[in-house]
């Protein structure tokens, strides 16, 4: 049967209300009804698949207020991009472990960061069991949006992130379709690679607003397709029958003008949909900071705006999926 609504993901968990990627922001998303979450992995030094967005986590731990550590600082150079700060890659997991969440974005989810230097990161192996138990309690099948991070970096680090991944999914029982599994990364070489080795589930590829996929500048330099161009028609061409779908920047349906009115839902749904792809989106969250300037209220950037209005644009164009921090607010809107 097609899905009446989109598939509702809890991105990171449910990030609007506890520090993203923490134990308690999954169980809350859990809780809330989502129809999968999303958990982001990098690589700990000994090969570990740990759930964090970024493999730089000075923003997302307590890494920087650990004596212990201070001598790890460093910096390096990351899908093109100069960073500083503590990388998961020198560390272990037994080091990682002995770190607590932070809320990434104190300044607009003050209540969220209340709940700072309370809880471990977690493994991905964390995540898939978690999920399968409340898949179990709560009777339903619950999914899991994974987002492998930086696949050309870590690779060239000396990992096979693919065969990491294989061996991760395989051991936990989530790779031969037991439940619902759906892949998903910007550079669509680690995608291939997965496929090929059989992992079974729906594969998306994420498309930035502006830039281009590090994997394609890393092999073909300036030549490189943007992300632009590989959701116009032809790149939509190129794309059938090698991924499940593409996952959007919402900027690239709602095509907000330079006064911030929005002129979508743009072509790209309809387009992608023409060519068999499914289409998803991210991320709907409701406060001011995070909306086009058309939907954005009083009360400052923390505030909530109508972001009501804006999601009905991203509902009514007939995406597939989207991703929400805040997830009782996705659920409820988007299964109206």
């Amino acid at each position: 049967m097609p899905r009446t609504h989109p598939l509702v993901i809890g991105h990171r968990g449910a990030p609007g209300y506890r520090p993203e990627h923490s134990r308690s922001s999954y169980d809350l998303a859990l809780a809330m009804g989502v129809d999968a979450v999303e958990p982001d992995i990098v690589v700990s030094k000994d090969g570990v698949l740990v759930v964090r967005h970024e493999n730089e986590i000075s923003g997302t731990t307590d890494i920087a207020d650990r004596p212990e550590f201070a001598d790890r600082r460093t910096t390096k150079t990351v899908d093109g991009a100069e960073l500083t700060g503590w990388f998961t890659e020198d560390l272990t997991w037994d080091e990682i472990a002995t770190l607590r969440c932070r809320e990434r974005l104190p300044h607009l989810r003050p209540s969220s960061a209340s709940f700072d230097d309370q809880q471990p990161v977690l493994r991905l192996r964390d995540v898939l069991d978690l999920v399968r138990a409340a898949s179990l309690e709560q009777g339903r099948e619950i999914g899991v949006v994974l987002e492998i991070k930086h696949a050309t970096y870590i690779d060239a680090l000396g990992w096979e992130l693919s065969g990491l991944v294989e061996a991760e999914l395989t051991d936990a029982g989530w790779a031969q379709g037991e439940l619902p599994l759906t892949i998903e990364a910007f550079e669509s070489t680690v995608l291939q690679q997965l496929r090929e080795r059989g992992i079974r589930g729906t594969y998306i590829y994420l498309l930035e607003a502006a830039g281009r996929p590090f994997d394609l500048v890393a092999a073909l330099g300036r030549a490189a397709p943007t992300y632009k161009e590989t959701a116009r028609p032809a790149g939509l061409d190129r794309l059938a029958g090698t991924v499940d779908g593409i996952s959007v920047d919402k900027r690239m349906i709602l095509a907000p003008d330079k006064l911030g009115r929005v002129s979508g839902p743009s072509a790209v749904v309809a387009d992608a949909h023409a060519r068999g792809l499914r289409v998803f989106t991210w991320t709907c969250r409701p406060e001011n900071a995070f909306l086009v300037g058309q939907y954005r209220g009083r009360g400052g950037a923390a505030a909530f705006g109508d972001y009501e209005g804006e999601w009905a644009v991203i509902r009514d164009a007939g995406v597939d999926g989207v991703f929400v921090d805040h997830a009782d607010l996705g659920v409820e809107f988007f299964r109206r």
